[in-house]
């Protein structure tokens, strides 16, 4: 099968730091090529992959200090995109709604994967405006907010199966929050629980512009303030194994409808259990007494944290062997290309008479 993924031009892929929607396409269209299809990403320059690479910039824009509007690079990629369109069987989109005028000739083609919090109504009238275009999901409740738009599918991210070792007995002795730093992941629940349960804490986030704020008059005094919690700042994937993985437990205090939320099942695949409040994905991802517990205050999670500590993290780690891998997500996909591909035959039919009729006028 002839696949394009267009990713996301904020961050490589994968990611150097902090990037999940990147880090995702990167894990799916190298599972594509290892099963024998033929990919072609079109990504930013700096990106490593196993598939044909179409660099649509130098590097990753957010790490460029030149570049102040990221529209017209993406703009740039996507003209690219519909200049090969008939290349390519199926044409997945990871950038939200960007492509859907350029692209509406080909909708039937195109597959796009929702990665963001859909419950602000901004791009709504547009969803619904451009309702042809086949839409998946990435947990149930993201799309809940939605106005009835063509979904296929809800498809759970998944990891390469070896990207984490799994760890039987972890060395650290501290509780691990992994994120950003803003409002909705709440890291001043993870300080407060940790203060009340008496463990260290260990913050490994990274800060954007947009959260500076947050972080100079909440966070950073909170920090500062209690000397068991250590801010380690944003980490890549090889400090990440070690992280997760020598943790107790992974806290995972947000407030928000969190579309999924790749730390959960990269904290299982370390074996590490989840301490997580009640919002967006968290039933959807976590086995409640199996790969974590889940909570609705902070009071809760106190209680609650031995419960958390006394998993078996053999378990956690088989359930994100069966449930979340990498192998699983991409069969999951090529199901949903080959459905599009049956379905588009008749349109492509209808296209080339169409095509033909215009050549011979």
């Amino acid at each position: 099968m002839r696949i394009a993924q267009i990713a996301p031009l904020a961050e490589s892929v994968p990611p150097r730091l902090y990037g999940g929607t990147e880090r995702i396409v990167s894990f799916l269209t190298e599972e594509l090529v290892r099963q024998g299809h033929d990919v072609t990403l079109f990504a930013s320059g700096d990106s490593a992959t196993s598939a044909e690479l179409i660099a649509c910039c130098g590097s990753a824009l957010r790490l460029d200090p030149t570049v102040h509007d990221p529209l017209p690079q993406h703009l740039l990629m996507l003209e690219r995109v519909r200049r090969r369109a008939a290349e390519f069987d199926v044409l997945h989109f990871h950038v939200d709604l960007l492509h859907y005028p350029i692209m509406a000739a080909w909708a039937g083609r195109t597959l796009t994967t929702l990665h963001g919090r859909l419950d602000r109504t901004d791009g709504h009238e547009l969803y619904a405006a451009f309702d042809e275009f086949p839409l998946v999901s990435i947990s149930h409740h993201q799309r809940l907010p939605m106005p009835p738009v063509r979904w296929e599918a809800t498809v759970h991210h998944g990891l390469p199966v070896d990207l984490l070792p799994y760890t039987a007995r972890p060395a650290g002795g501290y509780l691990a929050f992994l994120g950003r730093i803003s409002p909705e992941k709440r890291p001043d629940r993870a300080i407060e629980i940790a203060r009340r349960v008496g463990l260290p804490l260990k913050i490994a986030a990274k800060v954007d512009r947009a959260d500076q704020a947050y972080w100079a008059e909440v966070i950073e005094p909170m920090i500062r303030g209690n000397p068991d919690v250590e801010f380690v700042g944003e980490i890549g994937e090889r400090e990440k194994a070690r992280f997760l993985g020598d943790a107790l437990a992974l806290v995972f205090p947000i407030d928000w409808p969190e579309p999924f939320g790749l730390v959960m099942i990269e904290a299982m695949a370390c074996g590490t259990p989840i301490l997580a409040f009640a919002c967006g994905s968290v039933p959807e991802v976590i086995d409640d007494g199996v790969t974590g517990v889940i909570v609705g205050s902070i009071e809760e999670a106190v209680v609650a944290l031995p419960r958390a500590l006394a998993l078996d993290r053999a378990a956690i780690r088989a359930t994100f062997e069966r449930r979340f891998s990498a192998e699983r997500m991409a069969r999951d996909y090529v199901g949903l290309y080959r459905t599009l591909m049956d379905a588009d035959r008749p349109r492509a039919q209808v296209r080339r008479f169409a095509e033909r009729a215009t050549l011979s006028m």
